[in-house]
């Protein structure tokens, strides 16, 4: 009996984004989760820092899902690349992709990741960051070209995949978690999901 009652209250997972690598990265935990579209506006706001905007998106998108699904567990996160004090988007599409990489080139880059967790039938909720630096090699126009066309990482921020060909642009990362850099610190979200009652492993 107490193992229904343990069962009826587990909180459903849910995942506030359609981002193809942040749902795989939480199918390594083996645990069925759905995922919803949260639909926020990601202009930032007059003065806003890179960090602030990337800390209250993934609060925003968490929130959002959280009012349409009861008696779940959300994950909210969002992501911002910074060269220098630039901010590195998406690129979209091959001829921005090439030009950003070419900025890159030699340099330092920063992601910084954050999630937002909240229990939605508790309101217990929990942040973080992570920050995973960056260091590309010096690139020549045609690594740069030959990598875009081969593994086309258009819709990823800084324009390539480190869990891709785009490990072979860099001289080294350095990172508390290596799943942060491609959209989800799995280490720190195993972590929280386990103090907000649900079982990871």
């Amino acid at each position: 009996m107490s193992a229904i009652r343990a069962a009826a209250t587990t909180p459903r997972l849910v995942l506030a984004s359609t981002s193809q690598f942040r749902r795989q990265l939480l199918e390594r935990f083996g645990i069925h989760f759905t995922v919803a579209a949260p639909n926020v506006d990601e202009t930032p706001l007059p003065a806003e820092t890179a960090i602030d905007l990337v800390n209250r998106l993934a609060r925003a998108k968490a929130d959002v899902i959280a009012a349409r699904h009861p008696q779940s567990l959300i994950i909210g996160s969002d992501q911002v690349a910074l060269l220098g004090r630039d901010i590195l988007g998406k690129p979209g599409n091959p001829e921005r992709c090439i030009a950003q990489l070419q900025a890159c080139s030699g340099q330092r880059v920063s992601f910084h990741t954050a999630v937002h967790i909240i229990r939605s039938d508790t309101g217990a909720n929990e942040s973080h960051m992570d920050t995973t630096t960056v260091y590309f090699r010096r690139l020549s126009d045609d690594e740069i070209r030959r990598y875009v066309e081969r593994d086309k990482p258009t819709q990823c921020a800084g324009g390539f995949k480190v869990e891709g060909l785009g490990i072979a642009l860099l001289e080294r990362v350095e990172s508390n978690d290596p799943t942060a850099l491609i959209g989800l610190p799995l280490i720190w979200v195993a972590a929280a999901l386990r103090r907000m009652g649900l079982a990871v492993p």
